[in-house]
């Protein structure tokens, strides 16, 4: 699209009808025509996005600064285990920039970061490997044939 609005405004600038500058950029007249008129308006950059809705709260280096902390573990940052949830980073967050984010809105920002969900692995912490293993090999078939 913005190549298009680009060289629409090309077009526009050399002296080419608005009718002539839609029929080639296959868009309608009303658009050529709010293009002409941000052309006059606003002059260089006009065929450029603008980006629409409130800014981030968190400037690019902060997002850099955040994602370095996350990778250096919870514990680094005084939380009791290596274990990030929401609010923790939430108040990472709120220490490292002064920002506060609600901590149902922190996914958003580790979402752009390139962070997913993940849950550990839920294991006793009594169990015993070898004894499962054995128990599959030789306990387990011998159930089985009697079944």
């Amino acid at each position: 699209m913005e190549t298009r609005r680009r060289e629409g405004m090309r077009l526009l600038g050399r002296g080419v009808t608005q009718a002539d500058v839609a029929r080639q950029c296959g868009v309608s007249r009303t658009t050529a025509l709010r293009w002409e008129r941000q052309r006059k308006t606003i002059r260089g950059g006009a065929w450029k996005r603008r980006a629409l809705g409130r800014p981030p709260k968190l400037a690019p280096s902060q997002k850099h600064q955040l994602e370095k902390a996350l990778l250096q573990g919870a514990q680094t940052h005084g939380f009791l285990n290596d274990l990030w949830t929401l609010p923790r980073v939430a108040e990472l967050i709120h220490r490292q920039s002064g920002v506060r984010l609600h901590p149902g809105h922190v996914w958003r920002v580790l979402g752009r970061l390139g962070w997913s969900l993940q849950r550990p692995a839920r294991k006793a912490v009594q169990r015993d490997e070898e004894h499962i293993a054995r128990w599959k090999k030789h306990t387990w078939p011998a159930l089985k044939k009697r079944l």
